[in-house]
């Protein structure tokens, strides 16, 4: 059966962008989707031209979208991937309000959005996926990153829970994946080589966009509630995250092992990483 259309958020640049192409390479037709409607446009180029400029935070937007792909052909929208998001540092106290509140309302209220208008088609057709980016960010409370760890804890918890409510709805063909990547090296961290704030975005090796892609693509294809890459590190950050008072002993080292990081993340890339 065809699988249908797929939508990406976020997909101008960077990881959206990555997994729009790993997407069409893989034979969906992809509508590529952004606040940026000239950079979405000149990145669909190349993957078929298909491209809307997209507030994730409105509603009848992401309904627009989701009602543009299911009419797109015979196979419908059969996925949306939740892609769109911004990273803010530091302790929570130095974010005001209305950072705050940005970053809940894209990461986490803007994801919901477009769960829940990608849903509204797919439950009423019996099938679809639904993948949202969530970050291991949303696996531990992540020291320097705690708003935007805050916003995507509440992603995660929005999806497991709504993957269950279908389940109990009877739908069983209409899935909710999460992945649940370490830190990647694109434009979100360019800028971060010297920010105390991004220490745990840096703990471990980075990831390509195009390595994060190929497993977002093979997740669309078979879907799974959560998954973390690479796998070790989901073990890791679960462990801590169940221990504590393990987790707050260890962030020295968390620290340094970040700050290492940034320093070889630096001598990798060189003085002016864009």
């Amino acid at each position: 059966m065809d699988a249908g259309a797929a939508v990406v958020t976020g997909a101008a640049g960077g990881l959206g962008r990555a997994i729009a192409a790993a997407l069409h390479a893989d034979g969906w037709p992809v509508l590529l989707t952004d606040l940026d409607a000239d950079a979405v446009a000149a990145a669909a180029a190349p993957l078929g031209g298909w491209s809307r400029a997209l507030d994730v935070r409105d509603e009848a937007a992401c309904a627009a979208v989701a009602a543009e792909a299911a009419q797109s052909g015979p196979g419908g929208l059969g996925l949306w991937v939740n892609n769109a998001g911004i990273l803010v540092t530091g302790p929570s106290w130095e974010h005001d309000a209305a950072t705050r509140r940005r970053v809940v309302e894209v990461n986490a209220l803007g994801a919901m959005t477009g769960t829940l208008a990608a849903l509204e088609i797919m439950r009423a057709h019996g099938r679809g996926h639904v993948l949202n980016v969530v970050s291991l960010a949303g696996l531990v409370a992540a020291p320097g990153e705690t708003v935007y760890a805050a916003s995507k804890h509440a992603l995660l918890a929005f999806s497991l829970g709504t993957l269950s409510d279908l389940r109990m709805a009877g739908l069983r063909r209409v899935h909710v994946s999460c992945l649940c990547p370490d830190g990647i090296w694109t434009p979100m961290l360019h800028d971060r080589l010297d920010d105390p704030g991004a220490l745990a975005s840096f703990t471990g090796t980075l990831l390509t966009p195009e390595r994060v892609a190929a497993r977002a693509a093979r997740l669309a294809r078979r879907p799974r509630p959560v998954v973390s890459l690479p796998r070790w590190r989901g073990a890791q950050v679960r462990l801590l995250d169940a221990l504590p008072r393990l987790a707050l002993a260890l962030t020295p080292v968390v620290r340094a092992t970040g700050r290492a990081g940034q320093r070889r993340q630096r001598r990798r890339v060189g003085p002016d990483p864009s």
